[in-house]
């Protein structure tokens, strides 16, 4: 996979780059009238939405934490919590996780980010060669192998997303 638009540097691709790792950056005109950020994504890239990965910041037992689910289902905060060891969990404050990350909402990436937080990715992940996941700021996406993405966040992987009702 071929590195391309080095000028859209972001933490994300810094780290992507410190790591060696090969990723394919996919950059497009961001909507700001669109009602989700992700679904946006794999509709101006033409790309299918169960390889296109949303970034949710969740709070579990009093810790931030990463969920990251396909944009074409939700994220089960349950599933999530368990797999952290943890009974429940609730979606993060959004001034809190932008403040974590050191991202605005809709450009939260999984890498690169300011504190990192413990990671859960949806184990449908595993599946693809090739996932896509924001690249650290609207209109960007970052499409890498999902090996890589569990490496270098330490994510556990685990059956977090629900399909869209």
């Amino acid at each position: 996979m071929a590195r391309r638009n080095a000028s859209q540097g972001t933490p994300a691709t810094a780290a992507l780059t410190a790591a060696g790792v090969p990723f394919v950056l996919h950059p497009y005109t961001h909507d700001p009238t669109a009602a989700s950020y992700g679904a946006e994504a794999a509709e101006a890239l033409g790309i299918d939405p169960s390889r296109v990965f949303k970034t949710l910041m969740v709070e579990v037992e009093g810790r931030l934490a990463v969920g990251i689910v396909p944009v074409s289902g939700t994220l089960d905060l349950k599933a999530l919590a368990t797999a952290l060891g943890a009974k429940k969990a609730a979606m993060a404050d959004p001034a809190a996780a932008q403040r974590r990350t050191g991202y605005v909402l809709g450009g939260i990436s999984p890498l690169g980010q300011r504190q990192p937080s413990p990671t859960v990715l949806d184990s449908s992940a595993l599946a693809l060669e090739t996932l896509l996941v924001s690249g650290g700021k609207r209109g960007l996406d970052i499409e890498l192998a999902p090996a890589d993405l569990v490496r270098l966040t330490q994510a556990v992987t685990a059956p977090i997303g629900t399909p869209a009702a």
